[in-house]
């Protein structure tokens, strides 16, 4: 029974902690954008160039 005394006060911290932390996260933007990235990774770079990269880059064809 003692122990309810600290685990109830310490649960309702870590609630109000988490909450913090998503209001924080909320209110700063992390998620305004949920499919933007999932999506530019399928993007192809066209601007690239396809030269050859490591060892083999200073050898010429």
């Amino acid at each position: 029974m003692e122990s309810l005394y600290l685990l109830i006060p310490l649960s309702l911290v870590l609630a109000f902690v988490i909450g913090v932390i998503f209001w924080w996260a909320t209110r700063s933007g992390q998620f305004d954008d949920m499919e933007g990235p999932a999506h530019r990774i399928l993007m192809d770079d066209d601007s690239t160039s396809a030269a050859p990269r490591g060892k083999d880059a200073d050898k010429p064809d």
